[in-house]
């Protein structure tokens, strides 16, 4: 097709859907003209949902029809055969009707039949959907003319009662029907759904309209925060909420947004971590808080990142890092079995298994396990980098040996983490903010989760000592003043509250969608975001 017919093609497309979204708003004032505006509704009484409806209609069914035989309907030819399926039919139909569930149920109309004097629809609400046998003589000749008249995407209130068709389809036969609102836009055609991706995330609407896999991903993520709050609630861990616009982004190696508070004349930065706050709250005496929010770096993105993404840090006075590694590993087992019902789950059509303990690894280990460098026996930062040279790992100059540690760790061990995995002891120039190991202080009490090759939390054992707190934030306003915009600032008023007095404390931050993106086997961080970032049209 040469270029002037394909733009002919989409000139006539456009023209067809201006002429069927005119055809809808003329629709639209024909109700109003006649008294009947959906849009002047205000409420509807809605008494069951489509789910609700079939399971009272089956546990009635199961009640009232105990015992009755089914029809013998052998040795009998079709017509006979037939014959006495629909005496049994209209027989269980009539004991039934005589004590009917009935229901008033709402939602938007998905499909329409017309067949003359009776017509089929379905109906979707949250829980599911359900079809309504519409019949004129049921609601009356004007509501079935304006039935017949409605469009899908319209929104309609149902009263009726349920019962079982001759096909076996549990269905609502209508006795009222009210419009709600009316459609003036056209969804997308009902068999194949809205698979163009970049559509779905910026028209999330529509994409939970036509798509029940998006519909369930965001209803689990909804009963994952719900589970993973009863499980904290079990342990006595108390939910507060700190700032989100701070004059001192710290907490984690990222790039903060900058911003300016007009009325104090400030600039501020959105928050990149929940953590510095967190931990003023445990020298305040609450022993046991935790927070769920949203935080913001200001980088890339990709299938696992998003710059605006949820986060919940926790922090327990009187443990470690090692009550944090029991904390996760039972409340990943808790998440699995409460969301999928089982602890092993499928990701990817990889199983990943939740109910046996996790590997617990030192990153040095891990090192030399997939590359044979025992990075114990390297003793300076030059045959750090010596090494780093020969394996083709990209480094900085102001990278040290434990930075190279990292990439070493990053460039060759987290492709093979698939099932979980605790990799400890991270090198203390990659943690600002954790106790050193009173074993060897060239490491910490650290630990990442990692399942399926990604980052899951990232934990310590806190660091309490606040005169070796501002060494590390000054050894991170060096960094920063070296070139690395990740880096940490000093922060003075977390160095006071430390002076106060932390007691030791284990801390924990989760990464709450790729938590999502597992639980429900997606397969990137926008499946999971109901409103992921996205590039504007306009630009």
């Amino acid at each position: 097709m040469s270029q002037e017919q394909n733009n002919g093609k989409n000139q006539g497309q456009e023209q067809d859907l201006n002429q069927l979204l005119k055809v809808r708003r003329e629709k639209l004032a024909a109700l109003q003209e006649a008294g009947k505006d959906p849009f002047q509704i205000t409420k509807y009484d809605q008494t069951h949902h489509t789910i609700e409806a079939k399971e009272q209609y089956l546990a009635h069914e199961e009640k009232i029809l105990a015992g009755r035989p089914e029809p013998n309907v052998e040795g009998l030819d079709e017509a006979e055969a037939k014959e006495v399926l629909n005496a049994d039919y209209n027989e269980r139909r009539a004991i039934m009707d005589a004590s009917p569930i009935e229901v008033s149920i709402a939602g938007r109309m998905m499909f329409k039949r017309v067949m003359g004097k009776a017509s089929f629809c379905n109906i979707q609400d949250l829980k599911g959907k359900i079809q309504v046998y519409v019949a004129r003589d049921a609601i009356g000749e004007e509501a079935y003319a304006d039935f017949k008249k409605s469009d899908i995407g319209d929104i309609y209130g149902i009263k009726g009662y349920v019962f079982r068709t001759k096909t076996g389809e549990i269905s609502v036969h209508a006795v009222e029907m009210t419009m709600l609102t009316k459609s003036l836009q056209i969804l997308p055609e009902k068999f194949h759904g809205l698979t163009d991706t970049d559509t779905r995330y910026r028209q999330r609407y529509v994409d939970l309209i036509m798509n029940d896999e998006s519909r369930d991903v965001f209803i689990k993520r909804s009963k994952i925060i719900q589970e993973i709050r009863k499980f904290l609630a079990e342990r006595d861990f108390m939910e507060v909420e700190t700032p989100m616009l701070v004059s001192n982004a710290g907490g984690a190696a990222a790039r903060p947004f900058d911003t300016h508070y007009n009325a104090l004349d400030e600039d501020v930065k959105l928050r990149i971590s929940l953590e510095l706050y967190l931990k003023r709250l445990i020298v305040g005496g609450l022993e046991r808080v935790y927070e769920i929010g949203r935080v913001f770096r200001n980088e890339g993105v990709d299938t696992r990142h998003n710059p605006e993404f949820t986060l919940m840090e926790l922090y327990q006075a009187y443990t470690d890092y090692e009550g944090m590694m029991e904390l996760t590993e039972s409340m990943f087992k808790y998440l699995a079995e409460k969301v999928c019902g089982t602890s092993k789950i499928m990701y990817n059509g990889i199983e990943i298994d939740f109910g046996k303990p996790f590997e617990r690894i030192t990153m040095i280990d891990c090192i030399k396990k997939y590359t044979g460098i025992d990075f114990d026996t390297v003793e300076t930062d030059e045959e750090a980098k010596a090494l780093a040279k020969e394996h083709h790992v990209e480094f900085e100059t102001r990278h040290t040996k434990g930075d190279i540690v990292n990439l070493f760790f990053e460039e060759f061990c987290e492709k093979n983490l698939i099932q979980p995995t605790f990799v400890m002891d991270h090198p203390l120039a990659i943690s600002p903010l954790t106790k050193k190991k009173p074993s060897d202080p060239t490491k910490v009490e650290r630990f990442e989760l990692f399942i399926n090759t990604w980052e899951m939390c990232n934990a310590y054992s806190e660091l309490n000592d606040p005169i070796d707190q501002r060494e590390r934030f000054a050894a991170q306003d060096a960094a920063f003043a070296a070139g690395d915009e990740e880096a940490n600032h000093t922060d003075e008023d977390f160095l006071n509250a430390l002076s106060i007095g932390m007691p030791p404390t284990g801390g924990i931050g989760y990464g709450i969608d790729r938590l999502v993106m597992l639980l429900t086997d997606s397969q990137a961080i926008r499946d999971v975001l109901l409103f992921p970032t996205m590039k504007s049209l306009d630009k």
